[in-house]
């Protein structure tokens, strides 16, 4: 595991656009699952920005690692943030965008949905593995859409299951553990001082940190990278 730590939010920002910059630098197809949420939103503003026409985005395929069930032209849309602030600033082919269909039926997508990742992913032990999966964390240290509440959906045997959000019931289709963590690289994206107290749980194992998703996170074939602001590991001993 790697932090990455970084004064402010839009220079993890930078940080992580350099990375996604050397990770598309070769001749290879890359296929990376998306995050939504207010840190991807600056990350996407800073590549289309500054690496819009660098990228050579015809060999990059986009997923999401999680949506939320409402169309694609709902502002809770992850698949809208991403249209926003990346995807219509850059050129890539549509054919390389697979968006989960949240306006369709949550349990009939993700079935769907897990079947595109089986089709158009490289397989490793004969599960679909991303190059890149990038993860947001709650307040609540719930990762993709999988809350605390109900943490055994990381151990579904299928590659994508139907979540509910504790709150507001609102349902969404997400990936599994057995997807992230099968992934060559993992990126988690955490800003801000009210993910403090779970970053110093999760990464020191203290107090509840078990009941978190997000501490599952530990990919079998490839590293792991926590870019995080002051304010997100302030709690924590700077690690290089």
């Amino acid at each position: 595991m790697t932090l990455k730590i970084n004064d402010t939010k839009e220079q993890v920002a930078k940080e992580f656009s350099e990375y996604f910059r050397e990770l598309s630098s070769g001749d290879q197809t890359i296929h990376v699952a998306l995050s939504g949420g207010s840190t991807p939103k600056t990350v996407f503003d800073y590549l289309a920005a500054h690496y819009g026409n660098e990228i050579d985005w015809s060999r990059i395929k986009f997923y999401w690692g999680d949506e939320r069930c409402v169309a694609p032209t709902d502002d809770e849309s992850n698949y809208k943030m991403t249209v926003d602030h990346l995807l219509s600033k850059i050129e890539m082919p549509s054919f390389n965008i697979f968006r989960v269909l949240g306006e369709n039926d949550p349990k009939g997508e993700a079935e769907r949905y897990s079947q595109v990742l089986d089709t158009e992913l490289p397989k490793e032990n004969d599960i679909p593995q991303f190059d890149l999966v990038m993860l947001g964390m709650g307040e609540d240290g719930h990762t993709v859409s999988i809350f605390p509440d109900s943490i055994s959906l990381w151990d579904a045997e299928e590659n994508c299951v139907v979540a509910t959000h504790p709150d507001s019931g609102q349902k969404r289709v997400t990936i599994t553990g057995k997807i992230v963590n099968n992934a060559k690289a993992v990126a988690f994206l955490v800003t801000g001082a009210n993910k403090a107290e779970k970053v110093r749980e999760i990464l020191k194992k203290e107090h509840d940190f078990a009941s978190y998703p997000a501490h599952l996170v530990q990919p079998s074939h490839g590293e792991l990278i926590w870019f995080l602001d002051q304010d997100a590991a302030r709690d924590i001993d700077p690690v290089s």
